[in-house]
């Protein structure tokens, strides 16, 4: 082993899993040398496809590996906490991805042993590390100046031609259920999560969310108004359109306002001037795919980092959560 290099283990080997695996391929520090996936051809296709790759027994039999020392979880929900402690239990310090969990007691217990034990753990949530979100902190943010004056509004907008995309077909069905999957968990949780970071915990004033009639698929749409930092904010999100994934989140304030388009998009104007781009987006994408690996490896290594750690994270659950459970 080269000195320096974080040796990771991932459990899971889905979409994203997969995804993970071509980022960190030829990473400086972080180098994947166990794998595995209840899936046996999913597992071996991916050591073909990156042969030094060592396939592990089970999920269990990866965490106590020799060497190890992180564990990326990017499995569905049901698991997470259970990987997580199991990973504590090896020494091993944690990147999950999200939604968290949808079981609130086992994620409280888990962060009160983070907090005792000072457990490192976070959950991915790209925007973490991205030029838009470093943006509206700088605007809005606690301390800021207030640049482009005070707050008026937030909105979100997401639009999908259908769901789960295409690209997510070997997710499993659990991605298109109720009780852990759907867009509000995938991908509106990205932008409460935004939300929340700038301007604190989130209250739900009305929801309203329509559900297919057979009482076991995901929501279809969802209409929503919150209060956060005593800003309104408003949700519009919806399965049936003309593009694969169109989301965008307005800031609105006295003198100007903010939009993220099409994830890592940004762009600011200020009154009675043009619109400015704050760099191409995928060239923004790159960077904080970059970035977010940089935090990666400095939570592992113990120093300081902006990764959404688990506590975060379920605050932005318990907001998801409180949004499809509806309110007149």
């Amino acid at each position: 082993m080269v000195p320096g290099v974080l040796s990771i283990g991932v459990v899971g080997l889905g979409v994203m899993g997969q995804r993970m695996l071509a980022r960190l391929a030829g990473h400086a520090r972080l180098r994947v040398t166990r794998v595995w996936d209840e899936n046996p051809a999913v597992l071996a296709q991916a050591l073909a496809h990156y042969p030094l790759l060592r396939a592990a027994a089970s999920a269990e039999a990866l965490i106590q590996e020799p060497g190890l020392h992180g564990l990326y979880i990017a499995t569905p929900p049901g698991p997470h906490i259970a990987l997580t402690e199991q990973a504590f239990d090896a020494g091993l310090v944690v990147l999950c991805e999200k939604p968290l969990t949808t079981d609130f007691e086992a994620a409280r217990a888990c962060i009160e042993r983070i907090e005792r034990e000072r457990q490192r753990a976070a959950v991915n949530y790209s925007l973490a590390s991205s030029t838009g979100l470093a943006q509206l902190q700088l605007a809005f943010g606690a301390g800021s100046r207030r640049p482009l004056g005070a707050l008026h509004g937030v909105s979100i907008e997401l639009r999908f031609a259908a769901w789960p995309r295409p690209w997510q077909s070997g997710a499993g069905a659990w991605l298109s259920q109720r009780a852990e999957g759907g867009f509000s968990r995938e991908v509106l949780s990205h932008f409460v999560f935004v939300l929340q970071r700038v301007l604190g915990p989130a209250q739900v004033v009305r929801s309203r969310v329509d559900y297919p009639a057979d009482g076991v698929g995901s929501e279809q749409a969802v209409e929503a108004e919150l209060v956060a930092g005593g800003v309104t904010v408003s949700i519009s999100a919806s399965v049936g359109g003309d593009r694969a994934d169109d989301n965008r989140m307005l800031w609105r304030a006295s003198e100007g306002e903010i939009e993220l388009r099409d994830w890592f998009g940004v762009t600011q104007q200020r009154q009675g001037e043009r619109v400015q781009s704050m760099g191409d987006a995928e060239t923004l994408r790159m960077n904080g795919m970059t970035d977010q690996l940089s935090h990666w490896s400095a939570m592992l290594d113990g120093h300081s980092h902006s990764l959404p750690g688990f506590a975060e994270a379920l605050a932005v659950q318990k907001t998801i959560e409180a949004v499809l459970a509806g309110k007149a």
